[in-house]
């Protein structure tokens, strides 16, 4: 009696809090990479990761949890135990972004570098590790450092960016290179308009940078969201099931034009 009571207690407030007892499992997207996705403190802003403005994308019965940390290669990703992690939480039906480059490829830090090889093994790795799960990798190439020769060309500054490609190609495995993408995209905006979307802050400006910044590896929030949108459309191209996902949009903003 007491067990029929709690269930139809549960049933109750389920109802009230707008869900259902009855409710389908909630389908996670997991965020693996480093700190071009992640999730900033507080002192480190206005600088932002593009997984934070990609996880209000989707629809309630999807949860985004991102995993990518500042300054993290694919070898120190594993050695700390944070690919353990995505795998201990990760179910089928789930989904892995898989985003990483920027370390490993620092061969003058010895402390994230990945040698070649052992990157592509890691990629390799992590993809057969999440389909195990019954879950789908999705990878990526990293995106592009904002370094420009002239006015509308941007430096090549990726080599493992080939190396993602590799991987891809012999796991096929759904991938979005935006190494590509993001290049591409920036380089259209030419120097000036582009390093809006970037770190770079004036002295005095903002309490976080007192002496100023210029960095054109790190995202600020408008570059974060604009490269969180680049993923949406690569993923619509491909007419991806996540695409499919999205936020029912406020009927007001069906109004709106641009």
């Amino acid at each position: 009696m007491t067990r029929s009571f709690n269930k139809s207690w549960l049933a109750v407030v389920a109802l009230l809090c707008g869900t259902s007892a009855m409710a389908e499992p909630q389908t996670t997207i997991f965020m693996a990479g480093d700190s071009t996705m992640a999730i900033k403190e507080i002192k480190d802003y206005p600088e932002t990761g593009w997984g934070v403005p990609f996880a209000v994308f989707f629809a309630d019965d999807i949860k985004v949890d991102n995993r990518a940390m500042n300054g993290r290669s694919t070898r120190t990703f594993i050695e700390e135990g944070r690919w353990k992690g995505i795998m201990d939480e990760v179910k089928a039906g789930d989904y892995v972004i898989i985003q990483f480059g920027h370390n490993d490829e620092s061969e003058s830090k010895k402390d994230r570098y990945t040698p070649p090889a052992q990157y592509k093994a890691n990629l390799s790795g992590f993809i057969r590790d999440v389909r195990k799960a019954g879950a789908e990798p999705i990878l990526m190439s990293p995106i592009t450092r904002r370094y420009f020769e002239g006015e509308h060309q941007i430096q090549h500054t990726h080599p493992y960016a080939p190396l993602v490609r590799e991987v891809a190609a012999k796991e096929k495995v759904a991938f979005i290179d935006m190494e590509v993408v993001t290049r591409e995209y920036f380089q259209a905006m030419g120097d000036r308009d582009s390093a809006l979307r970037f770190m770079h802050i004036a002295p005095d400006l903002h309490p976080n940078y007192p002496l100023g910044v210029r960095d054109d590896t790190h995202l600020n929030q408008l570059g974060a969201r604009e490269v969180a949108q680049l993923v949406l459309a690569e993923l619509r191209k491909r007419e991806h099931p996540l695409a499919k996902r999205l936020r029912t949009p406020d009927p007001k903003h069906l109004a709106l034009k641009y």
